[in-house]
């Protein structure tokens, strides 16, 4: 293993900073201007508290020295909570990845056709009827996500993780900018600190669940901490190095988080769209629009593949350990394009991932809606894969007994992360099925 602790932030920036960040000028704006910050602060200080449980859970019986490896957070949950709890851990952890291939497939094609009506809205006028779909731009994300699912495992990623980070990065700060440049030019801070207001207290509820699930969505990453301590190299230990880029990451996120999330809010107010880049809010300049769209594509298809390459692992050693004298399955090809690095490819591998690509795409085509989406996808999976698993594995990793103060501390960490969960989780839900079904919300 040849990974340092700053390759180590660069897949944490890749697999946090993603759709998420698009998200949190509205979500500030739905919770108003003291409970925004605070919600984003509180998810960041739980997303680094759920890190460090999990990093410990590398090695056994010793954190930092012991002979065993768990080198997946399935892997982890095997070990120290056997095969059942394994096996509801596996739903989840792999319910969220898809999500987040579905996530990306809408985020991807949003960016495309923000691109294209930019670029309408400069030729012809802000007012004129600049509308493009999203059908085309989705089956060529599918397209493009196909050929670079044959990457043939996580420790062939780090160029990708490299240059996701980078877009991340641009994008993020191209927001942050255009945010401060119009509330610094208009010279007013718009907002309030009860934020948006709504028709009744009932919808103004669901908001802000809603809210709370989308800011969850731009956190949490529990479940591939361990596949990327898995690529550090050591001495120093793997938990101590992936310690430090968890807290690295984590502060780096959470300054963009912040920014972007208060500059959007501080700029539109009531009006603040949806999705920071997407929503035309900002019209120009144009081509900055358009680069930082640009920079949201190709960050999404490396953040696609940190969240995918981990199912396709479970896949592979599946079907490895069932047909070991397949070669179907065993048996790999190498394809050499011009001006290319040779590709390895394995039939087995080829068709799944085919299929497993295709099917987030198809979903996303049946339902296209940014904000309610990562919404629910933030609140299912938060509670369970952020806190729920790590703290138990931590209990049992540290022999930590019933009643101890420490004991006593994380429990009432996980109740409490459960309550703010299921809030999150029936408002995000309630948001999905009002845009699929174009319903109103009741008063």
């Amino acid at each position: 293993m040849a990974g340092t602790i700053w390759t180590a932030v660069a897949h944490v920036i890749t697999g946090v900073i993603g759709a998420g960040v698009l998200s949190l000028a509205w979500s500030v704006a739905q919770l108003g201007w003291v409970a925004g910050p605070l919600a984003i602060v509180l998810f960041a200080a739980i997303t680094q508290v759920s890190s460090i449980l999990v990093c410990d859970c590398y090695r056994a019986p010793d954190p930092a020295y012991g002979p065993i490896r768990n080198r997946s957070f399935i892997e982890a949950v095997k070990f120290y909570l056997g095969k059942k709890q394994q096996r509801i851990c596996a739903i989840f952890v792999l319910q969220s990845f898809y999500g987040c291939g579905i996530a990306y497939t809408i985020v991807t094609a949003s960016s495309v056709k923000a691109i294209d009506r930019s670029n309408c809205y400069h030729k012809h006028g802000h007012d004129a009827p600049c509308e493009f779909g999203n059908t085309f731009y989705m089956l060529l994300f599918g397209v493009v996500q196909i050929f670079m699912s044959q990457i043939p495992d996580f420790h062939s990623m780090d160029w990708l993780s490299v240059v996701a980070a980078i877009m991340s990065f641009t994008y993020s700060s191209i927001g942050l900018g255009l945010g401060a440049a119009k509330v610094i030019g208009d010279g007013v801070i718009e907002g309030s600190i009860g934020g948006v207001s709504a028709s009744s207290s009932t919808q103004k509820m669901w908001l802000v669940s809603q809210a709370l699930g989308d800011i969850a969505f731009a956190y949490p990453y529990s479940m591939i901490v361990l596949n990327i301590q898995d690529t550090l190299r050591s001495p120093p230990s793997e938990s101590k190095t992936m310690k430090r880029a968890s807290v690295v990451s984590i502060c780096i996120t959470t300054f963009f988080y912040l920014s972007c999330g208060g500059f959007g809010y501080a700029a539109f107010g009531d009006q603040t769209p949806g999705n920071l880049l997407t929503g035309f809010g900002f019209y120009e300049p144009y081509w900055l629009i358009d680069f930082a769209n640009a920079c949201v594509v190709l960050h999404l298809v490396g953040g696609y593949q940190v969240y995918t390459q981990p199912v396709f692992a479970v896949v592979d050693q599946w079907f490895a350990e069932q047909l070991p004298h397949s070669t179907f399955v065993n048996t790999n090809y190498t394809l050499k394009l011009p001006l290319l690095p040779a590709l390895n490819l394995n039939l087995q591998r080829l068709c799944f991932r085919t299929v497993y690509v295709v099917s987030t795409t198809v979903i996303a085509l049946m339902f296209p809606y940014f904000n309610e989406v990562i919404g629910v996808l933030g609140a299912t999976n938060f509670w369970p894969l952020a806190i729920y698993f790590p703290v138990e594995m931590f209990l049992r990793q540290k022999n930590i007994g019933a009643w101890t103060r420490n004991w006593i501390l994380l429990r009432t960490f996980s109740v409490v992360c459960f309550v703010i969960t299921m809030f999150a989780l029936v408002g995000s839900i309630e948001g999905l099925v009002s845009a699929r079904f174009s319903l109103k919300l009741s008063p």
